[in-house]
């Protein structure tokens, strides 16, 4: 049977995984594939469950940040905002947009006894900040209303009030950035402020964020019947920034408009560059697994010298021969990224519960929420993730096989059955 007839079209793929599977093979080179297949397991197995924790930390972030973050904002390039009810009323007519909420904000600082924090003071109005985001829904002791009930009341994130060792019913110190004017001269502005509730999302603004009512703002940072900006919330998160450019092209040119991808953007581009890097360190992994392929293979050569030789007499062209080990190192590859595929993927989608398990039986807490804003390890399997890894370990695996496949084109046949 010539391998040049069309009797065996196929005997480069059907040797090549012969050669991958045999029994009758060296026991160091049965060694040497059997680590490059394991290789190639723990790299993609790893690659597909770490990329799953990402997305899982990235969906996490997104959806606890966002949750007090309106989707838009204007404010005036030339100061506050003084008639802003027209204007929320304009906006609220515009497509796209379902309410609007005023608000102000500066950075204070915050001091209960011998505790003190820099934070972030937003005065907003309660009745309309609910349709804005939700924070009433975060609200964990108290009620947003509160900040209403008269007086000068404070909703703390919880973590700023861990910090400040303050409970509702506690009064707080706020120093904001304004100075007065008094005969025994100037001092920075302060007040007393009393603790009405306690709101916490899981993420970082428990740390720092601070909320009092429209007119406490404006009596503490002087800006009477004025207002920073106006929060928007429109009819989709993700179409926010398209809502927010056809706002900006009907307002004059002394207002800027923004959105949460402006806001917010830089930390979900952090979160998506992380992805990328730890992407790139575990593919060196796979990187690894390819090059112990080229071992295998280099040393598969050397073994098969005799049937290269043999096969190059019956007719075997040298493309015939490169597709031979290239198939060989192809299934021994194959093996390995389909079982790091199926391990990666039951990892992906059973983590939380394998941490759970490993917390269990060991007595340990791996994610203390006293410490960590989560309690358990979040993951979301994304299948262009395990089809963009098995793609890339596939064309790393086929790169690795063209040297020693193109190595075996180069022997000739003569010399190595002269002593045969």
């Amino acid at each position: 049977m010539n391998p040049r007839n069309g009797s065996i079209r196929n005997y480069a793929p059907f040797i090549g995984l012969r050669y991958s599977f045999s029994r009758k093979r060296n026991r160091f080179t049965s060694v040497i594939s059997m680590v490059s297949m394991l290789g190639m397991v723990l790299g993609v197995a790893s690659l597909i469950t770490v990329l799953s924790v990402m997305n899982g930390f990235g969906g996490e972030l997104r959806e606890r940040i966002l949750r007090l973050v309106p989707h838009g904002f204007v404010a005036n390039r030339d100061g506050g905002i003084t008639n802003w009810q027209t204007l929320g009323e304009t906006l609220r007519e515009s497509p796209g947009v379902l309410a609007v909420s005023p608000y102000i904000s500066d950075k204070v600082i915050l001091a209960s006894g011998t505790n003190m924090r820099g934070a972030v003071l937003t005065a907003i109005d309660p009745a309309l900040e609910k349709t804005v985001s939700e924070i009433p829904g975060a609200m964990v002791a108290g009620t947003l209303e509160s900040l209403d009930d008269g007086g000068f009341n404070v909703v703390l994130g919880a973590s700023m009030a861990r910090i400040l060792r303050v409970q509702p019913g506690d009064y707080v110190e706020v120093t904001v950035p304004r100075l007065t004017v008094t005969p025994m001269g100037v001092f920075p502005r302060s007040k007393r402020l009393l603790v009405s509730g306690l709101f916490e999302v899981g993420a970082q603004p428990d740390a720092y964020q601070a909320y009092v009512s429209l007119a406490t703002g404006q009596k503490l940072l002087g800006q009477r019947n004025v207002v920073d900006g106006l929060q928007v919330r429109t009819g989709d998160l993700f179409g926010a920034p398209a809502v927010m450019q056809g706002l900006a092209a009907k307002l004059p040119a002394q207002f800027q408009v923004s959105d949460w991808s402006q806001t917010q953007g830089s930390l979900f581009r952090a979160v998506k560059m992380e992805k990328l890097m730890v992407s790139l360190l575990l593919l060196s992994v796979v990187a690894v697994a390819a090059f112990n392929i080229v071992s295998t293979l280099v040393m598969s050569v050397a073994e098969k010298r005799r049937d290269i030789a043999v096969l190059r007499t019956m007719g075997a062209r040298a493309g015939g021969i490169m597709l031979i080990f290239i198939a060989h190192g192809l299934g021994l590859a194959a093996v390995g990224i389909t079982a790091g595929a199926l391990v990666g993927t039951a990892l992906g989608l059973n983590i939380s519960r394998v941490t759970a398990f490993i917390e269990t039986a060991f007595g340990v807490k791996l994610f203390d929420p006293s410490v960590y804003f989560i309690s358990e390890l979040p993951s979301d399997l994304q299948w262009q993730d395990v089809g963009a890894v098995v793609l890339a370990s596939l064309v790393l695996s086929l790169l690795a096989t063209l040297y020693p496949a193109w190595r075996a084109t180069r022997i000739a046949p003569a010399e190595v059955l002269r002593y045969e």
